[in-house]
């Protein structure tokens, strides 16, 4: 069946473009700045000559031509989960969207008017009901990546839906099955009905900085809108993802451009757009892409599975900061420091301790502790890695066998064990300025019930009802051992200490200056 949506749009779009013409009609010289500005030779009149060898390369038509039948737009009818609802997040009911005003005419404006009145009827009622589940439509991006029909498109595009339909360039419409999808990485693969249809690739060769990107996708149901610019960075990490190194693009990107492709200049997906930075909800130039090599596994997956399964190796992690090196020794504030271990996790029987720095995996250099998470959560469930950990002033290698991260593990891991309960102690002054006593909760170590504002321990960020646990991996379980663990770093020449500390149930790990 052939939609209207493209035939409707086109009248839409050209009447606003007819606007913006006479609206500037009435200016009487500007500048137009063409190529490159230090080349160009301005004349007296409103026009400019730019020389041949200032002249930009060609546009980006062809590419554009060649790609655009395996991009699709992707409307999606749901319902807000139940879940959604015993929280408050559906606004009581009420239908809401955050599209622009739309024209009369416009194919979608129909739509949110009729969602619009029956989220009015659901709010509240007699006997003050619990408000039924929301319903609304989705409007997001995807691309074809196979001749048979599987689809790539963003998890929260086709999240809590009910019906999923694919729209093609040409405006045919195909009803899509959700194959599988993986809330982690952001990522869904759909299934459409085909033996012969139009596909891209990924990318064969990591694109660098610098290298252009072309975005196409349906912002604000404008499906087949084609924007230019260039990945701006790499290895982001937004929105605390666990395996993000996300790519960041300075492309026009804004709602109804999730899922949607970021091509290289030979036609290959270089990534996947899903997210934006923006104060005001619109774009400023800085989108995040996930990168094709990622994109690549979590697809062939769902494909073959409908899950993604992922290594685990069982040990709370944090970065290694320029204090934390000169405590351990290591020359470089590379790897991740290992805060605790899970007791049911591969790490413990394989011999890794609390403090032990990975600094590589499979000799593979490890640069942070997010860089671990993405190395292990890439690694196959049962398989087995060689870890390269610092450990007491040398480097060591251990074999560890990797079990199976599951969800349960991970809602475990976030909510961490309860926090400990400060005694009432008399205070004991520290030579380093933070008053420690006792920790009588059986949890071990020594609280902080006071700190010097003016001190390195401030400054580093403990605070009060902290735990100080180890000193240098020494547990302290008195002032007189602590002040003997400061000491010893100080006679091996060293003036950072590190602390072992616990706040909420949460080890870290903080490198302590201990001054001249």
């Amino acid at each position: 069946m052939r939609s209207t949506i493209m035939k409707r749009t086109s009248r839409w779009l050209g009447a606003s473009a007819l606007a913006l013409l006479v609206g500037i009609g009435g200016v009487s010289t500007a500048f137009v700045m063409t190529g490159q500005a230090a080349n160009a030779q301005v004349q007296h009149a409103a026009q400019i000559i730019v020389p041949p060898s200032a002249q930009p390369q060609a546009g980006f038509a062809d590419l554009v031509a060649a790609v655009k039948p395996a991009v699709v737009s992707i409307l999606v009818e749901a319902q807000e989960s139940p879940r959604a609802v015993q929280r408050g997040g559906g606004n009581g009911g009420q239908f809401n969207f955050n599209f622009p005003d739309l024209p009369e005419g416009h194919p979608f404006r129909n739509f949110f008017d009729q969602f619009g009145q029956q989220g009015q009827g659901q709010q509240g009622g007699p006997g003050n009901r619990a408000p039924a589940p929301r319903q609304f439509l989705a409007a997001g991006s995807g691309f074809i990546v196979s001749a048979d029909g599987y689809v790539v498109t963003n998890n929260h595009v086709v999240a809590d839906a009910t019906k999923v339909t694919v729209v093609f360039d040409d405006g045919t419409e195909q009803v899509a099955k959700i194959v599988g999808t993986d809330e982690r990485t952001d990522l869904a693969v759909l299934k459409i009905e085909g033996t012969d249809l139009p596909f891209v690739n990924f990318e064969t060769q990591q694109s660098r900085i610098g290298d252009w990107v072309v975005a196409v996708g349906n912002p604000f149901g404008l499906g087949g809108t084609v924007t230019v610019g260039v990945i701006s960075g790499s290895g982001r990490n937004i929105g605390g993802s666990n395996y993000g190194d996300f790519l960041q693009i300075d492309a026009a990107v804004n709602t109804g451009n999730s899922g949607g492709p970021a091509f290289n200049t030979k036609g290959e997906v270089v990534g996947v757009n899903t997210a934006i930075y923006s104060p005001n909800g619109g774009n400023v130039g800085i989108a995040f892409a996930i990168p094709a090599a990622t994109v690549k596994g979590i697809v062939d997956q769902l494909i073959k599975t409908g899950t993604v399964t992922r290594g685990y190796l069982g040990v709370g992690i944090q970065d290694v900061t320029r204090d934390i090196a000169d405590g351990v020794g290591l020359s470089q504030p590379k790897g991740a420091i290992v805060s605790n271990i899970a007791p049911d996790g591969p790490a413990g029987p394989a011999g890794i301790k609390s403090g032990d720095i990975v600094t590589a995996v499979d000799g593979d250099p490890i640069d942070d502790a997010l860089d671990l998470s993405r190395t292990i959560a890439g690694k196959s469930p049962d398989s087995t890695v060689e870890l390269t950990v610092w450990r007491d002033g040398a480097e060591t290698k251990l074999s560890v066998k990797l079990g199976t991260l599951s969800e349960a593990q991970v809602a475990q891991n976030d909510e961490g064990p309860a926090a400990p309960v400060p005694p009432a102690p008399v205070p004991v002054e520290s030579s380093v300025g933070l008053t420690l006593v006792p920790n009588s909760d059986g949890s071990g170590g020594l609280l902080i019930q006071n700190i010097n504002p003016e001190s390195p321990a401030a400054k580093k960020g403990l605070a009060v009802g902290d735990a100080i646990l180890e000193v240098n991996n020494t547990p302290v379980t008195s002032l007189e051992q602590f002040e003997s663990a400061l000491d010893a770093v100080k006679a091996q020449g060293r003036n950072t200490a590190l602390i072992k500390a616990s706040r909420d149930g949460n080890d870290r790990f903080i490198g302590l200056p201990l001054g001249e």
